[in-house]
Parts: C-alpha cells; sequence; structure tokens
C-alpha cells in the first residue's frame, strides 16, 4: 500500500471532519517544515542585497537583478526534475524522503559558503546553489500534500504549511538583521536553524517503504515532460498554473528591492535600512497570522477557493500601490501589511486549489514540479522588469505595475471550473 492510502484510509470519520490519528503528526510538523525553504531565501535575500552593494554599489541594481534571475533558474529547474526522480523512486525510506535529505544537503553546504564570498562572481553561484537544493528539497515535500491528505482536509493543512512558508520568509531577515556586520557568522549560524527544521520533519513523519508499488518506466521523454503540462487538455491547471505566475511575480517585483527602495524611494541610509527592512516584515505578522488562520479553514467551510483568492489578490494590488501616494517609512510599513496579509490568505488557500487541479494522480511530483515553477519562473523575469523600470523611470511606476499585475493574478482563477 502507497504512502497516502495509508495515512488516508485508516480511522474513516463519519462526518468527514474530523482529522484522522494518522494524519496528525504530518500537520503538526510540516508547518515547521515549510518554513525552512522560505526561512533560507529569507535569509539569503537579506544578505546578499547587502553584498551586492558592499562589492559594487554603483552597479547594485543591475547585479542584484541579475543574481536572483540567474539563481531562480536553478530553482525553476530543480523543481520539476526532482518531483519526476521522486515520482519514480522506490525505496525502504519511501518516495520523496531520499530527494529531500539530497536537496537539503545541496542547499546547507551552499548557504555556509554563500558568507565567504568575495566577489558578485562568487556569490551568484552561491545562491544558485541555495535555490536548486531546497528547491529539491520542497518538490517533494510539496508532493505530500496530494499524496497523503483527502481533499476535505487539504485547506486545513495548506493553512498550516501556507502559514510556516510565510513566517519562514518573514522572520528570515528579522532573524538576519543582526548579522548585518558579520554576515559569514551570520549565515552558518541561521543555516543551522534551516536544516533543523528538515531534519526534525524527516524524522518524525518518515516515509514508507514503497519498494512494492509498480513505477512507470524512466526515459528522457518522461524527464523532458517535467517542465509541460498540455494547457489545452487541462485548462483549469493552465489558469492555476498563470494566476500563481502573475501573483508570485508582482510580489517578487516589489521584495527582491526591498533593501533599496527603502534607501533610493524613500531616503534612508544603508544603516537605517539595514535595520528598518526586517521591522517591516514584523509589523506585517499579525496580519499575515490572522488572515491565514481563517482563510484555509473557511475555504474547507464554505466548500469554495476561488472567492478567497480572488479577495487576496485584490488586497494584494490594492498594498502594492500605497508607496506611489505615501513615498515614506510609514507607506511601506502600510504596504507590507496589506500584501503580506493578502500573500497569507492566498497561501492558506492556494495549495488546496492547486492540488485539485492535477491532472495525473502517478505524476503529483512531476505536475506540482511544473505548478511551482509559477512561483519560481517570476524571480527569473520579475528582477529584470523591475530593474528595467527602475533603471528607465524610477520606482514609483514600480508600485502601480505590480498592482496591476496583482489583479490579473486574481482575474485568472474565475475560469478554473472543476473549484468552486
Amino acid at each position: 500500500m502507497s504512502d497516502h492510502a495509508a495515512d488516508t484510509l485508516v480511522h474513516p470519520d463519519p462526518t468527514g471532519t474530523k482529522l484522522p490519528p494518522s494524519l496528525r503528526r504530518l500537520f503538526r510538523v510540516a508547518p515547521l517544515a515549510s518554513a525552512a525553504a522560505p526561512l533560507a531565501y529569507g535569509i539569503t535575500a537579506y544578505f546578499m542585497a547587502i553584498q551586492a552593494q558592499l562589492f559594487d554599489a554603483d552597479a547594485k541594481v543591475g547585479n542584484l537583478a541579475l543574481i536572483n534571475t540567474l539563481s531562480a533558474v536553478a530553482a525553476m529547474l530543480a523543481q520539476p526534475i526532482f518531483g519526476v526522480l521522486s515520482d519514480r523512486t522506490r525505496s525502504r525510506w519511501g518516495a520523496r524522503h531520499p530527494w529531500m535529505l539530497i536537496g537539503t544537503a545541496i542547499g546547507t553546504v551552499a548557504l555556509v559558503t554563500a558568507g565567504l564570498a568575495t566577489n558578485v562572481a562568487m556569490l551568484t553561484v552561491c545562491i544558485m546553489l541555495i535555490q536548486f537544493g531546497y528547491n529539491a528539497w520542497q518538490g517533494p515535500f510539496a508532493a505530500l500534500l496530494p499524496d497523503r491528505v483527502p481533499e476535505r482536509f487539504r485547506g486545513r493543512y495548506s493553512t498550516g504549511v501556507g502559514l510556516g512558508g510565510l513566517l519562514g520568509a518573514v522572520i528570515g531577515p528579522i532573524l538576519a538583521s543582526p548579522f548585518a556586520k558579520s554576515i559569514p557568522v551570520g549565515y552558518v549560524s541561521l543555516a543551522g536553524v534551516v536544516i533543523l527544521l528538515i531534519l526534525l520533519f524527516i524524522a518524525l513523519v518518515p516515509g514508507t517503504d514503497n519498494r512494492g508499488e509498480p513505477r512507470k518506466p524512466f526515459s528522457l521523454t518522461a524527464f523532458l515532460s517535467a517542465f509541460w503540462v498540455n494547457p489545452i487538455r487541462h485548462p483549469d491547471f493552465f489558469w492555476g498554473f498563470t494566476g500563481r505566475l502573475l501573483l508570485f511575480g508582482g510580489f517578487y517585483m516589489i521584495s527582491n528591492f526591498s533593501l533599496y527602495i527603502a534607501q533610493d524611494y524613500v531616503g534612508l541610509s544603508l544603516g537605517e535600512a539595514t535595520s528598518i527592512v526586517p521591522l517591516l516584515g514584523l509589523a506585517g505578522l499579525p496580519g499575515l497570522i490572522i488572515a491565514t488562520a481563517v482563510a484555509g479553514p473557511l475555504s474547507d467551510r464554505l466548500g469554495r477557493r476561488k472567492p478567497l483568492v480572488l479577495i487576496s489578490g485584490l488586497l494584494i494590488a490594492v498594498g502594492a500601490a500605497i508607496p506611489f501616494v505615501l513615498p515614506s517609512v510609514l507607506g511601506l510599513t502600510l504596504q507590507t501589511i496589506a500584501v503580506t496579509s493578502g500573500f497569507g490568505a492566498f497561501a492558506a488557500v492556494d495549495q488546496a486549489l492547486m492540488s485539485s487541479v492535477l491532472p495525473s494522480p502517478e505524476d503529483f511530483g512531476k505536475d506540482l514540479g511544473v505548478l511551482n515553477l509559477a512561483a519560481t519562473l517570476p524571480n527569473t523575469v520579475a528582477p529584470v522588469a523591475a530593474g528595467a523600470i527602475v533603471v528607465a523611470v524610477g520606482y514609483a511606476p514600480l508600485f502601480l505595475i505590480v498592482g496591476g499585475i496583482a489583479v490579473l493574478g486574481a482575474l485568472a482563477v474565475l475560469p478554473i471550473r472543476s473549484v468552486r
């Protein structure tokens, strides 16, 4: 019997609302594990913006855009590839866990090494490996949702996992900020936190021996198909992918340049910006937690996902535009509160919605890898687009463009037919 069959077919509940005992540990520990990779990315984003400025202050915007672009390409490759590999893996530890460990090892070594970078080229290679490694962890981890969690519990699971991921992203810069003047120590210290979260999950939620299960043969065609799902045959998947692509794209256009926005748009010094930017994330935490905690269970109770995604996308759009009319620390604070609240609601519902539009139960890892391209691919294009906008016309138009992109992302879920 497969991992998901063992987890979902025991202890049936007549009401359909009580969480089976076999799933309780997964639901308790998964939010902590989901924070690991975003925590690493948040730490990295904070440190590398400082490093890029210290290496060459005049070229910081272009260099940061280049680092983000190349590292996002590495991330884009990792999730579908490791999804295909894990779909076809048969071992005593299950399909997903061996690849989680391999990805973690790559990401952790790179995270430690990034603190030793002495130039933009070395930093770029390290950040690419961080993204590749932790995305290799995330791909198989994301596949546990359709593997193990029944449809009626997916909103609840997505709430915990979404909240963990968002908290990791927000808390990363906060934890990194005390190490702004000792970056190598910061990388090493915080890498320990990341790997502890992952190893805790693997130890407490082990994989199940699946060596007796049949598997589709591995081929070059199957490997290349890791990057493709036919949008004509699977239109719901296409619209889900598009909505996620736009919402994450708009988010990255702002978040990747937050340190420079605080300096060059608001007028703070580097020292002030490195202190203020993490505090902005802290200001957004209450709204993030409330929105995430409410949206997922509410979507389960209502049996509807799309209205909540639509509302959250519109909130992101409004929040993104605030600094256009209020170019100050207050404006950035209000922007952060609105955008993180919107993303909290979006993340809580998004995974449940996306898991319902996957084309094939036999390819959950691969298809989720393709969907996750919608979260990583924007990091390839968004920094370049945002950098070009800033260089050409400044920061102010960027906020309006991001607002428009978020509106389109919210509207993209409306054509989805298989989800209400």
